[in-house]
């Protein structure tokens, strides 16, 4: 009896032992901590759908932070809004046996608003942990429960999706009643589980033991080398609306429902687009012309309040405020159109996403509204939160999209414009003219186009300090010295900004007994030899398909002839193409290069030929010219 007591009183304390213990960092497999900053411990999310408009989420997550590159992954924040509530907050922190150093309760997490950059209003806010701890290895511990009585979408799972993360375990749990219906899709080879039970269906997806995936340059993704689960309502009630996604025929009827009657324009608005298109002689010049009205009359603010995140502020509101989201700017831009005559469709869009998924309707795959102008010969499609692009320039982000179109007759899916490598142009013209001692003038005259055009239209909206000191930083020209710079966009019809710059340098040639020596691509070379990457794992593509043609003229310094001039070069694969040609004519070296290439995305084991193709164009790009004395 003696003995027996004594087992049963040791049993809490071999419990308290092994509890203490179960996020010992020793213990976590060495292949999960290879190449990993953090370690997802256990992950649990269980999501139960309740009614088409109220559900609930418990969430607990242990991770261990192995260095200080995952510091950023302890960091726990919540979002909620007047239609959700956050209870249970808790967090306890773990030294690296997994010893408990603190715990944390709810009256320890902070709340505050989570009104985003450019947003004038939202609803949501946050609560987080402050956290601080820098003795690596710990392992911190969350858990939270959230409330929601207003659902427009279910939240989707993947364990991690971040480079330098490994997943001990980690399982998603969806509960919803027999009597609705949704959709889900999954990462190839995911086993879903199931069973039903006292009138609701549960759904079970878990992954074990999934080493971190190291960086990875010019990656596409991790969701062809990690598990993921995307769960969707087929229908939904929330702040006041409800409506029947099933399908994208469905929920473009409910987004035309929620913008219908607010295309209602002042009078003294109406008065002024009449004023603006009086000479206009086409439906395409009255496009431009009030689109430039809209840039000129309005600016981007976010506003996002309950359905307000679907529904568009009414076009009289925005002419009387002159500000609005994408939505609003796109629906007031709608209503100025059908008082010129001119039909217009919304469009819903994932900016910088991936295409809607044609078979699988949901809320949660865009973030954009834009604005489609069907005409008789061709499509214009317009951005209307930019006030600088040209009507019918919508961005490399919103390019060659699966899109949604709202019509009076429900959603139709269509395309958005492909922006092709001439499209996304760079032309330069350089003209340099040499001295015997290494000093060069140097002007150069750049014309950049659509992709390109936005990528450098920052530079147009600096000052002329911000300008030198970015281009100071950019160019690789030794010892220079800018004698004048300027920006402009020449025509405000076209998605094309004009550089030029004028320059000295003092260190061109260098030289050799009694010879100069010019390395002949003087701007815009190959940065670097990428890496190959044995057993690389994810997709890659460029950032977008572009085509640079540089012009070099060098004019030699008096007393000096060609010497020597490499032969041209054409280097040509799947992924693009290079040229560079050498030209000696009368006192002038003449160097002309072009590349070309796609973002088309390709798959993993095409990566080392993609870096002997960069390696190649690396090694043209440091090709030499030879000047020797004149006799």
């Amino acid at each position: 009896m003696k003995r027996l007591l004594l087992f049963v009183l040791a049993l809490p304390a071999f419990n308290g032992a092994y509890a203490q213990g179960i996020y010992d960092v020793s213990k976590i497999p060495a292949d999960l901590t290879r190449n990993a900053s953090v370690v997802i411990r256990n992950e649990q999310q269980t999501y139960e759908v309740k009614s088409p408009g109220s559900a609930s989420l418990d969430y607990k997550t242990a991770m261990t932070i192995l260095n200080k590159n995952g510091e950023d992954a302890s960091h726990m924040v919540e979002g909620y809004d007047k239609f959700s509530s956050i209870s249970n907050l808790k967090a306890t922190l773990y030294d690296a046996n997994g010893n408990k150093i603190k715990d944390y309760k709810s009256s320890d997490f902070k709340d505050r608003s989570a009104v985003s950059e450019g947003s004038i209003y939202e609803d949501s806010r946050i609560k987080y942990l402050e956290f601080t701890h820098t003795t690596y290895p710990y392992t911190i511990e969350f858990s939270y429960s959230v409330s929601y009585n207003g659902v427009r979408s279910y939240p989707m799972w993947y364990p991690t999706s971040s480079w330098g993360q490994s997943i001990e375990q980690s399982k998603y749990t969806f509960i919803i009643p027999e009597t609705m219906t949704f959709k889900y899709l999954k990462s190839k080879g995911l086993a879903t589980d199931s069973l039903k039970t006292k009138g609701k269906t549960e759904y079970n997806w878990s992954c074990k033991n999934i080493s971190a995936v190291e960086y990875e340059p010019m990656s596409t993704g991790l969701r062809n080398v990690l598990p993921w689960v995307t769960v969707a309502p087929n229908q939904f009630e929330y702040d006041n609306a409800k409506a029947n996604i099933e399908n994208w025929k469905n929920l473009g009827s409910f987004m035309q429902d929620l913008s219908k009657g607010l295309q209602v324009l002042p009078e003294a608005t109406k008065a002024k687009v009449q004023a603006i298109i009086k000479d206009a002689k086409t439906p395409e010049e009255k496009i431009k012309l009030l689109y430039k009205f809209l840039q000129s009359n309005t600016r981007y603010v976010s506003v996002q309040l309950g359905i307000g995140g679907y529904r568009p502020i009414a076009a009289e509101k925005v002419a009387s405020v002159s500000y609005g989201d994408c939505k609003a700017l796109s629906n007031y831009m709608k209503a100025i159109l059908e008082e010129a005559g001119i039909k217009s469709h919304l469009v819903v869009i994932g900016n910088d996403m991936p295409s809607l998924n044609k078979d699988f309707a949901s809320m949660n795959q865009a973030n954009h509204m834009i604005l489609c102008v069907p005409l008789q010969k061709d499509t214009t499609w317009l951005e209307c939160t930019s006030q600088y692009v040209p009507a019918g320039y919508i961005g490399y982000d919103n390019s060659d999209r699966t899109v949604l179109l709202v019509t009076d007759e429900g959603g139709r899916l269509a395309q958005t414009p492909v922006y092709k490598p001439a499209d996304n142009y760079q032309k330069r013209i350089t003209k340099v003219t040499l001295t015997e001692d290494g000093n060069a003038d140097i002007s150069i005259d750049s014309k950049y186009a659509y992709a390109q055009f936005e990528s450098n239209l920052g530079m147009l909206l600096k000052d002329p300090t911000e300008q030198r000191k970015t281009l100071m930083n950019s160019l690789s020209i030794p010892n220079m010295e800018i004698s004048n710079l300027s920006y402009s966009q020449p025509d405000k019809n076209t998605a094309v900004l004009d550089e030029k710059i004028g320059l000295k340098s003092s260190q061109l040639l260098t030289k050799g007994a009694d010879k100069l020596f010019l390395t002949l691509n003087l701007l815009n070379r190959q940065d670097g030899v990428v890496t190959p990457i044995e057993n690389r794992k994810t997709y890659f593509a460029v950032d977008y398909s572009f085509n640079d043609e540089d012009e070099i003229i060098y004019t030699l310094p008096k007393g000096y002839k060609v010497e020597f001039i490499p032969k041209d070069i054409v280097i040509e694969s799947e992924f693009g193409k290079y040229t560079a040609k050498f030209a000696n004519k009368d006192n002038t070296i003449v160097y002309t290069r072009t590349k070309t290439m796609t973002n088309k995305k390709y798959p993993p084991e095409k990566y080392n030929d993609f870096v002997a193709f960069y390696k190649k164009i690396y090694q043209a790009d440091k090709q030499k010219g030879i000047l020797a004395k004149a006799e």
